[in-house]
């Protein structure tokens, strides 16, 4: 399956609000394309932010799921 195919059927799937919002990142990809900006990632620094906020993410990652978990515990007994 292609790219666009993919995207074509996950498109199908969205409400008018996430319709909208795809609608305003084409119109900003192609507002870029005229200014021909190319987003710069310089990898030193993603990987700087990465590792800085790790400890915060996982930390936060395990204390969502006990919710998570209670959530569907309740869910199941319904």
């Amino acid at each position: 399956m292609s790219v666009k195919e993919v995207v074509l059927e996950e498109i199908e799937t969205l409400n008018e609000e996430k319709l909208q919002r795809v609608a305003e990142f084409v119109a900003f990809l192609r507002f870029q394309d005229r200014l021909g900006v190319k987003p710069v990632i310089d990898e030193a620094k993603t990987a700087a932010l990465y590792a800085e906020f790790a400890d915060e993410d996982r930390a936060l990652a395990e204390e969502g799921i006990e919710d998570y978990t209670a959530k569907l515990e309740r869910e199941d007994a319904q």
